[in-house]
């Protein structure tokens, strides 16, 4: 049956904005600034410090501050470099805020879709890197209202950030809008949480764990308006 959804929430990272390439080059610039070699060895090791206190963040167990400024200081203690954990941190921050690559097929999305819905990016992270990101890509210009887990107070998939969207959106009914995401610990949990559907977009075909069974399921970006239009 043909829902009659009028909202989309699209998350940015991995959905919208290829933030998997944009890490990569940030990493590369800035240890190349400090002089440092990046091994594969090491990127692995920053993955998992860093994947984990973004687990965390999302469980509520610590702030985001605390993500941005310990990830690389942790890094480093790993891997014996003599370096200000803080200033590079800072430094790296800046680096991601200049990576605009896009998703395959994102801007065509965002393109067909902003003249039927009405659009908001919802999005976990540091306001100024993602503000920066979505005005270089142009994406921007295709939303009604951008929500950075920074600026709100609280983070995906809390039902204290959804809620504060959706009372800054305004005539909102759960029933007519959908989040689309990567994630199913921020995005469909989020969804899920707070009674809105849910779209996973899945390009490698994980699978995903029962409790966290998204409504609908895309490995491109151009299967969504279909499903959006009940085909």
């Amino acid at each position: 049956m043909k829902k009659n959804y009028d909202t989309l929430l699209l998350d940015a990272d991995d959905t919208l904005l290829d933030f998997s390439r944009t890490e990569k080059n940030a990493l590369d610039l800035t240890f190349s600034r400090y002089g440092l070699k990046l091994t594969d060895e090491i990127r692995d090791i920053y993955h998992t410090v860093n994947h984990g206190l973004w687990a965390a963040f999302e469980r509520g167990e610590i702030s985001k501050e605390t993500v941005t400024s310990t990830r690389f200081s942790r890094l480093f203690a790993e891997t014996g470099y003599a370096v200000d954990g803080i200033a590079f941190a800072r430094d790296y921050q800046l680096a991601l805020g200049e990576g605009y690559y896009l998703i395959d097929g994102a801007r065509e999305l965002c393109e067909k879709l902003a003249g039927k819905y009405r659009l908001y990016c919802v999005t976990n992270g540091v306001a100024a890197t993602q503000h920066s990101r979505l005005a270089g890509s142009g994406l921007n210009e295709y939303f009604s209202g951008i929500f950075v887990s920074e600026t709100i107070g609280h983070q995906k998939p809390s039902r204290d950030y959804f809620r504060a969207v959706f009372n800054a959106i305004g005539r909102f009914s759960p029933e007519k809008a959908m989040i689309v995401g990567d994630s199913l610990t921020s995005d469909i949990a989020g969804g899920k949480n707070t009674g809105i559907d849910t779209c996973w977009y899945n390009p490698s075909g994980k699978t995903a764990e029962p409790a966290l069974t998204a409504d609908y399921e895309i490995r491109r970006l151009d299967e969504l308006p279909p499903i959006l239009e009940g085909e």
